[in-house]
């Protein structure tokens, strides 16, 4: 309920406690919005649980009570309480997953933050297109939830008026009572989302405005520790921030001519192995921007991951040793072939299933 001491000024929230990476993720995801602001009139709320990392920044640290994990020590639960505590206070309000970076202001954000709608980052397809599992089908069904109109929603972004903050105290009991139910359900959170705005509130996205990098985690990741590793001390200095543009939601891959010069070679290599082939080569370029050389140690394990996959087994390191010196790969990988051997081959040594 809205009273009349509510305060107006929007509010940007972040959730980021474990592991270290996660607050380097919020760090730069917190300096992208500030870098594509000219005048600030909104404050940023951080939940956490290593308030010191913070200290240079212009944000208000909170602590995470040990009672929004809820009885079933549900972590992505503490998302919705944490809005929920924020929006007692605040009219309107958006928490950011850490994985994200600003492409426009956060005020534009704010924006689409109305009475009556539900601000994600981006809207699914239906629910029932997503081949959950029957168990939990069933029990939305039993309880008459299922409703095939229902879509899903991508909560990298949940932004709410006070006016519509009940939402989370229904999505929170659902949580709750079907966790059992939904046992390996990994956007369950995001499900539970779902069902409390269906019929309830409109939806609204906000791709456009900012980039989720849930897929290729592991790239993007390399990319935002390159630059707090070089930033860490002074992270929105002017430095910094021209370094924060230079950070692309791109891949980075070799051009494509030399690409198809690269799988015309690699016709040479034997089946099992060709894909791996390139996707290592794909480390094995020097690019232009040093975010995106960052990179090279994650296209090495994804495709040593990839190939794992494919062939439903653990390459020894014999076969991996014999993979790494065919004459293709080694000359196609150059001066990289040293760091590339070295690197896979330490993981494996050390018994890294990746």
């Amino acid at each position: 309920m809205i009273t009349k001491h509510m305060n107006k000024r929007p509010q940007l929230v972040y959730l980021a406690f474990g592991a270290e990476i996660y607050q380097f993720e919020a760090i730069f995801s917190i300096v992208s919005a500030l870098a594509r602001c000219s005048q600030r009139d909104w404050d940023i709320q951080v939940f956490t649980d290593a308030p010191a990392l913070y200290a240079g920044l212009p944000v208000t640290t909170r602590e995470i009570s040990p009672q929004w994990r809820g009885p079933h020590g549900y972590h992505f639960r503490i998302k919705h309480a944490a809005l929920q505590e924020v929006l007692r206070e605040h009219e309107v309000a958006a928490l950011v997953d850490t994985d994200t970076f600003f492409h426009e202001s956060p005020a534009k954000l704010f924006e689409r933050i109305q009475p009556g709608h539900l601000l994600c980052n981006a809207i699914g397809s239906r629910f029932v297109d997503g081949g959950h599992c029957a168990t939990f089908l069933a029990a939305l069904e039993s309880s008459g939830l299922l409703d095939s109109s229902m879509r899903q929603t991508n909560s990298g972004v949940i932004g709410l008026h006070a006016a519509d903050s009940s939402l989370l105290e229904r999505s929170i009991t659902f949580m709750d009572e079907y966790h059992s139910a939904a046992t390996g359900v990994y956007t369950f959170e995001e499900i539970c989302l779902a069902l409390a705005a269906h019929k309830r509130l409109a939806l609204r996205e906000c791709p456009d405005l900012l980039h989720h990098y849930w897929s290729r985690k592991a790239h993007f990741r390399a990319k935002v520790l390159a630059w707090h590793h070089k930033h860490r001390e002074s992270p929105t200095s002017e430095l910094a921030l021209r370094d924060l543009r230079n950070v692309s939601v791109h891949l980075p891959r070799p051009p494509q001519p030399l690409r198809t010069l690269q799988k015309i070679a690699t016709l040479a290599v034997p089946r099992e192995q060709r894909q791996f082939t390139r996707e290592s080569l794909y480390g094995c370029y020097r690019y232009s921007n040093e975010f995106d050389r960052a990179c090279a140690t994650v296209w090495w394990e994804k495709a040593l991951e990839n190939a794992e996959r494919r062939m439903v087994a653990r390459l020894n390191m014999d076969t991996l040793n014999l993979w790494l010196n065919h004459p293709v790969l080694r000359t196609l990988a150059g001066s990289f072939h040293q760091d590339l051997a070295r690197y896979l081959g330490t993981l494996r040594a050390e018994g890294d299933t990746l």
